[in-house]
């Protein structure tokens, strides 16, 4: 049975009463960040009557189980009218049909494989591992789409199947040093919930991907349907409306202070004497930065320039 079927429907009235002084906290919080919540989206075409509209959700090893089942969620949820049930239509995407352990230790057995998946209108990555096949696959199928979507760390794996080369877009926080110095082609934006660049769009960390879901709904079918679809998940926040409200995340923290961070991944901030000896730890214009791993510190030794502080 269907959530509002079973719940009921609320009214519109009550949405705007409920989250009117969160919102103007909220707006308060973000406006120097850049308002967007009266900004028309990219409009995305609506398929002929009848048609759902196809989500391909990739899963793969170690793939963050927020970043999918929130969109997945937000997509499940949205009801309008001439559908019965939900005009979009989810299925999940591997490499294989073979189950996968996600993150959390999860098992998921995926619908299709690469292979064999329906052509997809969305399609949403969330962050995991890649594998060549994934990559080819993301190269194929994503050009035809109406948009391709990423969740935190799934952004690189955007970047690495070229689909962010001229392209402006946002990650999880602790990757957005790794993702500008090692993507020089792609504009990286921190404190943002979302950054839509037309066919491909991509989320900040985690549970960014929820507001990213719910702009892409509005792009599909509105303001007042993605209005809807918020307040039945009970998403009181409106940062899917004003992204600009993750300004909390815009400056780059501070790498070799009191308590230092590695600086490819900005990681490590409870790091502090006996911790410090056992890193690995290298010199840069007078500066000493301390690492999570070798392969950090091999990573920063590649390009230094990139990733120290100025």
């Amino acid at each position: 049975m269907k959530r509002r079927t079973l719940l009921g429907s609320c009214a519109f009235a009550g949405i705007a009463l409920a989250m009117n002084g969160a919102e103007v906290a909220e707006t308060k919080a973000g406006a120097s960040a850049g308002n967007l919540a009266d900004a028309v989206p990219n409009p995305l075409p609506v398929p002929a009557k009848g048609r759902r509209i196809h989500v391909a959700v990739v899963i793969g090893k170690d793939a963050v189980v927020i970043d999918f089942t929130g969109p997945w969620e937000v997509f499940h949820d949205v009801s309008v009218a001439g559908y019965d049930g939900s005009p979009f239509e989810l299925y999940t995407v591997a490499e294989s049909l073979d189950p996968v352990k996600v993150a959390g230790g999860l098992t998921i057995v995926p619908d299709y494989a690469f292979d064999k998946a329906p052509k997809p209108d969305v399609i949403v990555v969330p962050a995991l591992m890649t594998t060549p096949a994934l990559i080819a696959w993301l190269k194929s199928a994503s050009p035809a789409s109406d948009v391709t979507m990423s969740v935190c760390a799934g952004s690189l794996v955007l970047a690495e199947a070229g689909l962010l080369a001229g392209k402006a877009a946002t990650t999880f926080h602790g990757a957005a040093a790794y993702m500008a110095a090692e993507n020089p082609n792609v504009s990286v934006k921190r404190g943002v919930r979302f950054v839509d660049d037309g066919n491909v769009s991509t989320a900040g960390g985690l549970t960014s991907g929820i507001d990213l879901a719910l702009h892409v709904v509005d792009r599909y079918f509105g303001r007042a349907v993605a209005e809807q679809t918020a307040w039945d998940l009970e998403h009181l926040s409106s940062a899917w409306k004003n992204p600009g409200l993750n300004s909390a995340y815009a400056n780059r923290p501070s790498l070799t202070g009191a308590h230092p961070l590695c600086p490819v991944c900005e990681m490590g901030a409870n790091w502090s004497g006996n911790d410090l000896q056992k890193l690995p730890t290298d010199v840069y214009r007078g500066k000493r930065y301390y690492f999570c791993s070798e392969a950090h510190k091999t990573t920063f030794e590649k390009t230094p320039e990139r990733y120290a502080e100025p």
